[in-house]
C-alpha cells in the first residue's frame, strides 16, 4: 500500500527498570498506531547479552548503535545514586540529535505550547499543563505533573508522582525523588538531588541533597563515576 510509513526501528540503551518501563511505553504507542519496531535492549553488562527481559532481547553492548545508523535510539539508564549516568552514556555514544526518539505514553497529557527535546520520555499518566519546556534526554516517570512555564533542563530525572508548581526550573542532571513537591518559581540546581516525599520551599543549590518536609540541605554531593546500567 502506498502512503504508509514503515515503523521506525528502535534500540533502547539500558536493560534495567527505566528501560523496561520505556519498552512498555513503546508497546502502548504501537497498540494505538504501529509506530516503532522495537529491536531490543543494548547493555554493557556482558552477562546480560543474549537474554530476554519482558519479551525484548538484550542484543549486546551500547556500541551496537553504530551498526545501524538508520535506527532510532533512546538512552534509558537512571539512578538516584548517580544521577549523571545518562548524561555520560549519551556523551560517550556521540550520536547526532536526530538519532534520538522522543517517547510519549498515550495516556500522557501534553498541553499547548509544550516542547519536548530529543531522547526524552514521558511515562504513563504524566501531565504537562501549558508552555512546559523539557530538554534533551529527560525521564519523566508516571503520574508526574509539570505546570505552566516549568523548564526541565537536559538529563534531569523526575520519579513517579512528582509535582512542580509553575515557573520551576530544574537544572541539568538533577534527580527529583518520588512524590516530591516543589513550590512555584523555584530553581533546583544542576546535579542536585531532592529526596522522595520532600516538600521544597526554597531554591536548591547545584550538587546538594535536600530531603524532608520542608526540605533542608543534608550535604554537598559529588556524583559517583560508576555507570550503572551500562
Amino acid at each position: 500500500m502506498t502512503g504508509l510509513r514503515a515503523p521506525t526501528g528502535l534500540l533502547i540503551v539500558g536493560a534495567g527498570g527505566l528501560a523496561r518501563e520505556t519498552a512498555a511505553v513503546v508497546h502502548a504507542i504501537n497498540d494505538q498506531k504501529k509506530t516503532f519496531r522495537l529491536l531490543g535492549f543494548l547493555d554493557d553488562n556482558p552477562a546480560l547479552h543474549g537474554t530476554v527481559r519482558d519479551g525484548v532481547p538484550i542484543l549486546g553492548p551500547s556500541s551496537m548503535v553504530d551498526d545501524s545508523p538508520e535506527v532510532s535510539v533512546v538512552v534509558c539508564v537512571a539512578s538516584p545514586r548517580d544521577q549523571l549516568v545518562r548524561a555520560r552514556v549519551v556523551q560517550r555514544l556521540g550520536l547526532p540529535s536526530h538519532r534520538y526518539a522522543t517517547l510519549v505514553h498515550p495516556s500522557a497529557v501534553v498541553g499547548a505550547g509544550c516542547v519536548l527535546g530529543p531522547g526524552s520520555i514521558l511515562l504513563a499518566q504524566t501531565v504537562l499543563t501549558a508552555d512546559v519546556t523539557v530538554g534533551e534526554h529527560v525521564a519523566v516517570m508516571p503520574q508526574t505533573v509539570l505546570t505552566h512555564d516549568d523548564v526541565i533542563e537536559r538529563y534531569a530525572t523526575l520519579a513517579s508522582g512528582v509535582r512542580l508548581g509553575g515557573s520551576v526550573r530544574l537544572g541539568e542532571g538533577c534527580y527529583i525523588g518520588a512524590g516530591a513537591l516543589v513550590r512555584e518559581g523555584l530553581t533546583i540546581g544542576a546535579g542536585a538531588l531532592v529526596g522522595m516525599g520532600s516538600t521544597v520551599l526554597h531554591d536548591v543549590p547545584a550538587g546538594e541533597v535536600w530531603i524532608g518536609s520542608p526540605a533542608r540541605s543534608r550535604a554537598a554531593r559529588v556524583p559517583a563515576r560508576r555507570e550503572a546500567g551500562e
